[in-house]
This record gives C-alpha cells, sequence and structure tokens, in this order.
C-alpha cells in the first residue's frame, strides 16, 4: 500500500528547460516533437517546446523522461479535457 502511494505522487523536475523527470505519469495521451501531453496525478499536464523525445517511459512506475527545448507547460483538469474531446453538436444538444 505505501508504495502505490509513492508510485503515484507527482513530481515534475527540469534542468535547463532541456530535460525533464516527472513522476505520478497514469497515461501518455500523445505526444509529437512539439507537444506531450499527458495524464498525471495532478491533472492533465501539457507540455509544449521544439524537438520534444520521450526517452524513457514506464506507465506501470508512472515515470517519463523528456529532452528538448521546453517552451510552457499547463495543467487543466482531466473533465475539461474529456470535453474537450466531446463533439461541439453534442455539448450544443445537452
Amino acid at each position: 500500500m505505501e508504495n502505490d502511494n509513492i508510485s503515484k505522487a507527482h513530481k515534475l523536475m527540469m534542468l535547463n528547460r532541456k530535460s525533464m523527470e516527472i513522476t505520478g505519469v497514469e497515461d501518455v495521451i500523445s505526444f509529437d516533437t512539439k507537444e506531450v501531453l499527458l495524464e498525471t496525478t495532478m491533472g492533465i499536464l501539457t507540455i509544449k517546446g521544439e524537438d520534444l523525445k520521450v526517452n524513457r517511459l514506464s506507465i506501470e512506475k508512472g515515470e517519463l523522461e523528456i529532452e528538448g527545448t521546453v517552451d510552457s507547460m499547463e495543467y487543466s483538469e482531466i473533465s475539461s479535457y474529456k470535453r474537450k474531446k466531446e463533439s461541439m453538436l453534442k455539448r450544443m444538444f445537452k
């Protein structure tokens, strides 16, 4: 039980805007060289930059390493991300 709490803790360490180590990662929603979209224990994390590369990923451990130039990071609630995925018509007729 204690190991579960440790693996779910969210921590983000960045060095010189060139490399990041992130824990508490529950899922990688999408990634390319300009944007990485993650579901973390603290919400959806969007990382934008240039030449972004996922070097190491362990969903079981909730760990991720990214290299590249980081321009911005933004957190949002998981519910707001799921809402964005709904079609515009579906939201209009609710």
